[in-house]
């Protein structure tokens, strides 16, 4: 009994210590987003981010040169929105996007909750998984054979679920990993309503305001899938991109090279086509980023 005992304290007291010497990592990322996929990275407890996002037409190719002035006379896609920090770990937000895909007038919620953080003497990763549901609000056409004829009211939502583990390297690296699922209740004839996707990002700080970022998201199968050797995957690309970042208190600027037209996850992941970087098919963007306190 009495070694029982001794044996218990004993493990108390060890857990007590490296309890004590655990040290959390911070700023994986300096944003809650990369470019095109979330970042595991959270908003502090009772801290709001309000967002814009904008991404111009292409910038070279067919559609772009100076007859749209390099692509800043259109606009691919457009976001506004915010995010809260609910607690140290869950995060919730509201945005909406003009969509770049079939399916536009988009409002998104979306809910980020940290499984795991990264922490010195402690878990070697952060884990962090996101969830992302998106309704259209376009107008419904009663005798369209696209996917605004909205059968059902379901036909709307398209969601999207990623899971994100990431490490800091160094106060100069940062990595991250993911693994996503997308489903819309509607898809175009012949086109599968699920697409699964890999993906890694990167962050490289210069100074102490200034990274450059970069992400790579590949959807494995269906017709977005380059593994599909299909006539018409051929329009499909992976989603490609780079980025420079700059911390000024409490904004974060971002101005970006990427393929994608469309933002958020639930439209990307479906319809980056016509998105070749040999062709010149890429666009330029830049991201505001605004945090206040709210208690």
């Amino acid at each position: 009994m009495k070694k029982n005992l001794l044996f218990i304290t004993a493990l108390i007291i060890t857990q007590s210590l490296w309890a004590q010497d655990k040290e959390n990592v911070f700023q994986t990322f300096k944003d809650r987003w990369i470019i095109n996929t979330h970042s595991v990275e959270m908003l502090p407890k009772g801290r709001m981010d309000f967002r814009v996002t904008h991404r111009f037409g292409d910038l070279a190719g067919d559609a772009g040169g100076w007859q749209s002035f390099y692509g800043l006379e259109s606009a691919a896609d457009v976001l506004i929105g915010f995010e809260y920090g609910a607690t140290e770990n869950l995060s919730v937000g509201i945005f909406r996007t003009k969509g770049a895909g079939d399916l536009q007038q988009l409002v998104s919620p979306t809910l980020k909750y940290r499984l795991i953080r990264q922490a010195e003497n402690g878990a070697p990763i952060t884990l962090t998984a996101v969830g992302v549901g998106t309704i259209s609000t376009m107008q419904k056409v009663e005798d369209s054979e696209g996917l605004n004829s909205f059968p059902k009211f379901s036909h709307r939502i398209v969601s999207n679920l990623q899971l994100l583990a990431a490490r800091k390297y160094s106060d100069a690296f940062s990595l991250q990993f993911s693994a996503g699922w997308s489903h819309r209740n509607l898809s175009p004839f012949g086109e599968s309503n699920d697409v699964f996707n890999l993906g890694f990002a990167t962050r490289i700080q210069v100074s102490h305001a200034l990274s450059i970022v970069g992400d790579f998201t590949l959807p494995v199968n269906g017709v977005q899938s380059p593994f599909n050797d299909s006539e018409a995957a051929a329009e499909y690309s992976p989603i490609l991109g780079v980025g420079i970042e700059i911390e000024t208190g409490g904004h974060v600027f971002q101005i970006n090279l990427v393929n994608a037209q469309g933002i958020m996850p639930t439209d990307y992941s479906f319809y980056t086509k016509d998105a070749d970087w040999g062709k010149g098919q890429f666009r330029l963007g830049f991201t505001i980023s605004r945090m206040f306190k709210i208690r």
